[in-house]
């Protein structure tokens, strides 16, 4: 579901589904489109097992989760210490990285007066894998949407579900909210597995300098086809 894709037949999953672009996670999904291919249309020449492994590898780092914090030899979650440390000092590289920190709400006081105080040093804020809920991110909200530099809000590895897109896309579609963000990641959460069209177009006007986002369907699935094997 998270791909857009309901079938496990290779026809269904090269042909039917492959134009999909308001999907939570684009990357997968053109990885397990680029599988299938090889898988369905083995090519003969060239080393195709070679391209297959790489494919798997892309996959799994992908889809690791805590990928990033195995490397660091961080296994566990990170204690609520950690917190503290956060919310003491300027956000370090312009980030507020509070992944992997179960929160609760009585947190959440304590990060808005922090997002407030700092509003002006921040580009960046991590809130993946912290527990998140529905009620907890309406309540951080207020203080996320008028970060004026804010451009990456990370909320993937939650307890969201597709409730509270009603709330982001309407706060999306106010110019004067999140005047810089240009990537919200939601993915693996609860049930949200593709994102409103209004959503990812109030996204688009907020980056006009980079052109297409690759999560906006605006051609018909023969031209995105012909533009995949052009980029090809």
């Amino acid at each position: 579901q998270d791909l857009g894709m309901e079938s496990t037949s290779l026809d269904d999953v090269l042909y039917r589904y492959a134009s999909f672009r308001n999907l939570v996670d684009p990357i997968t999904h053109d990885l397990i489109i680029s599988l299938a291919r090889y898988i369905h249309c083995p090519k003969p020449e060239g080393d195709s097992l070679g391209a297959m492994e790489k494919l798997c590898r892309q996959l799994t780092y992908h889809l690791s989760p805590h990928s990033q914090w195995r490397r660091q030899g961080i296994m566990k979650r990170k204690p609520q210490s950690c917190l503290k440390a956060v919310l003491m000092g300027k956000p370090q590289d312009n980030t507020v990285d509070l992944s992997g920190i179960p929160l609760t709400l009585k947190d959440l006081d304590r990060i808005t007066s922090y997002l407030q105080h700092s509003s002006e040093h921040i580009d960046t804020v991590e809130l993946c894998f912290t527990e998140l809920t529905d009620d907890m991110l309406l309540q951080l909200l207020p203080a996320l949407c008028v970060l004026p530099h804010l451009t990456t809000l990370s909320l993937n590895g939650n307890r969201l579900t597709k409730a509270i897109l009603r709330d982001l896309t309407e706060t999306l579609k106010d110019p004067k909210k999140f005047p810089s963000v240009t990537w919200i990641d939601l993915g693996n959460n609860v049930d949200i597995f593709s994102l409103p069209q209004p959503f990812l177009v109030s996204l688009k006007r907020r980056c006009p300098k980079q052109g297409n986002l690759p999560t906006i369907l605006e051609f018909g699935e023969g031209q995105v086809s012909d533009l995949e094997s052009q980029d090809g």
